[in-house]
């Protein structure tokens, strides 16, 4: 097997054992990247050199040893890090050098960064298709998405060209992509991991979170990236668990609840219903308790994510204007012209989209009709998950309505495109955490499901997937690749 290929804790008990060096692992990924990367679209910047020298170093002793110290990984295109380029996969954005390091990028600053992974633009997406420069591919099959909005870490991890990855995940654009590409993505509770450095789209729902190749190496991630930063005040002072030690504690009788909401959605795959069908019958050999459970609100979390979400975006992406923030179109008679020309040439369909639709759910008249209803649905849905977890210890459901769709099929029908989150939206509207994991493969293409957990319980959901991960074989996949 190609070190590549090979699991964090796998490459690091390698690493501390001397049977390899770090500089030999980052130059398998290296050229994995190099070898796979013109199909794919996973990179929108490499950092070939910067990636050899970090490992030199950490050959050399000359940094401290994390768990993850050595292991060569990606950054989705909006954290930012010092002296380089950040580009929120925008062209309005294509000059801009970040003036400092993200808490995140700086707490993994001995692993080993080979490069920003691509994304739809400013994070708005579910496809992977809205990048400025150019869509990321599925890796096993070209002529599909690989989800998004990470739709590069995600495609990365599962080619190999990254041992893992980080993301953002504001309404399952980690959970998604991970379902449609086969790999683990992990979003913790809402501020566990801190946001400092990394672009905001929609402050009150973004959550850092990340891919791995399997369940244990996503705990020990979670344990390197989370707790209090005091540059970001969303992350609380609780204390950060042992998540690696805590999952292989011997398993009590698990409650795993059903929502009878999601598995009576429309427009889920045959292949999908089967392969969650299969997996709940596996919890229950393997001594789970199954419990049907009602969501009642979940069918209007969707249209209530999609204004809050809006609205917070037609804030946040106020500063690029070209001359607070990114290109500047200066042909304009005036001030509010160069405004105009420069977000108009410079931002892509899908964040106008959101940009007009927030503006109008905020302008007077219809900030009550609008976004004030749908805070007050995000109550609710939040009610709904409290209510469930008197009963249950983790929720299942499907991760994604379909496998893996052809490139373009969802481009000019946007409430197409936004049903493909209808599964991860709600947990991410009531700030849980949440793994998706993958299952079964259907025609080479995975397929995943989600475990949601209560509130900082991260170590019960992933205690879950593993229970699972452990009693089955490896899925049989063929890279395209």
């Amino acid at each position: 097997m190609e070190l590549y290929q090979q699991t964090i804790c796998e490459l690091r008990e390698k690493l501390d054992h001397k049977e390899i060096t770090a500089k030999e692992l980052a130059i398998s990924v290296l050229k994995r990247i190099q070898e796979t990367d013109p199909k794919l679209n996973a990179y929108i910047s490499i950092f070939e050199d910067r990636a050899l020298l970090e490992a030199e170093n950490f050959d050399k002793g000359k940094t401290k040893k994390s768990f993850l110290a050595g292991i060569p990984f990606a950054a989705k295109d909006n954290f930012c890090l010092k002296d380089t380029l950040a580009t929120g996969g925008s062209k309005i954005l294509e000059n801009y050098v970040c003036p400092y390091t993200s808490t995140v990028l700086a707490s993994l600053g001995d692993s080993v960064l080979v490069g920003k992974s691509n994304l739809d633009e400013f994070a708005m997406g579910s496809s992977g298709e809205n990048s400025a420069y150019g869509p990321t591919k599925n890796p096993y099959d070209l002529s599909r998405v690989p989800g998004g909005s990470s739709a590069g870490s995600a495609a990365a991890v599962a080619a190999g060209s990254a041992i893992f990855a980080l993301g953002t995940d504001t309404g399952g654009s980690v959970r998604q992509p991970a379902g449609l590409c086969g790999v683990v993505g992990f979003k913790p509770t809402y501020g566990r991991i801190s946001r400092y450095g990394v672009m905001a789209m929609a402050s009150s729902l973004d959550t850092i979170s990340f891919f791995t190749k399997d369940v244990t190496d996503a705990a020990h991630v979670l344990k390197e990236l989370a707790g209090y930063d005091p540059h970001d005040q969303t992350t609380p002072q609780v204390e950060v668990e042992d998540y690696p030690a805590l999952i292989l504690k011997p398993n009590k009788k698990l409650r795993i609840g059903i929502p009878q909401e999601y598995f009576e959605a429309q427009g889920v795959q045959s292949a999908v219903k089967q392969a969650l069908e299969k997996t709940i019958s596996k919890y229950n050999e393997l001594g789970a308790e199954i419990v049907k459970i009602s969501l009642p609100h979940t069918e209007a979390a969707l249209a209530a994510y999609y204004l809050i979400m809006s609205s917070e975006v037609s804030s946040n992406m106020s500063r690029y204007d070209g001359i607070k923030y990114g290109l500047s179109d200066q042909t304009g008679q005036d001030l509010l012209s160069v405004y105009l020309k420069s977000r108009s040439s410079n931002l892509g369909a899908e964040v106008k989209r959101r940009i007009m639709l927030g503006a109008f759910s905020l302008s007077h008249g219809y900030y009550d009709a609008y976004y004030k209803k749908a805070q007050k649905i995000r109550t609710l849905v939040c009610e709904d998950f409290t209510k469930a977890y008197d009963l249950v210890d983790v929720i299942l459901t499907p991760v994604s309505p379909t496998t893996a769709f052809p490139l373009g099929e969802k481009l000019a029908d946007p409430l197409e495109m936004y049903l493909a989150d209808i599964f991860t939206i709600p947990a991410s509207l009531a700030g849980l955490p949440a793994i998706s994991f993958p299952v079964a493969a259907a025609k080479n293409l995975p397929i995943g499901v989600q475990l949601i957990g209560k509130q900082f319980a991260e170590a019960t959901v992933l205690q879950a997937a593993l229970l699972y991960e452990k009693s089955r074989s490896p899925l049989d996949l063929s890279l395209m690749v």
